[in-house]
């Protein structure tokens, strides 16, 4: 049985959420605990600007540490996520279908907008991710 969760809007905050004790934090930390644990993840960011959709098929994408002026130890953190390629492939199909100007990029490493509440939700990524 195929179970669909619903799609969320997760503002990230700042990158120092990781590190700094706040509601936001907690309320992250929480949601990870309190949901069941999704086989994938779609994410659709914010600091990622290109004219199509694209989509990253990097199969091991990098932390991208897009900011500064932030404290030393926010570039020590990783999220080690892995693509899942099929997955990925699907969601350029359905794009297309749907009409709107798709692309695919393997160069693409995870911005701090999808590291940082990552990091709190599942902070051990499955393989599959």
């Amino acid at each position: 049985m195929t179970t669909r969760q619903p799609s969320l809007f997760i503002s990230h905050g700042a990158p120092t959420l990781p590190i700094e004790d706040s509601p936001t934090r907690h309320f992250l930390e929480q949601l990870g605990r309190d949901w069941p644990r999704p086989r994938a993840i779609v994410i659709v960011s914010a600091h990622w600007e290109t004219r199509a959709l694209t989509v990253n098929l990097q199969p091991r994408p990098d932390t991208l540490y897009d900011f500064g002026g932030f404290p030393p130890v926010l570039r020590t953190l990783r999220y080690p996520a892995a693509t899942d390629a099929a997955l990925a492939e699907r969601v350029i199909g359905l794009l297309d279908a749907a009409g709107l100007p798709v692309a695919a990029t393997a160069e693409r490493p995870l911005d701090h907008g999808m590291w940082t509440p990552l990091l709190l939700m599942f902070p051990r990524p499955t393989s599959r991710w």
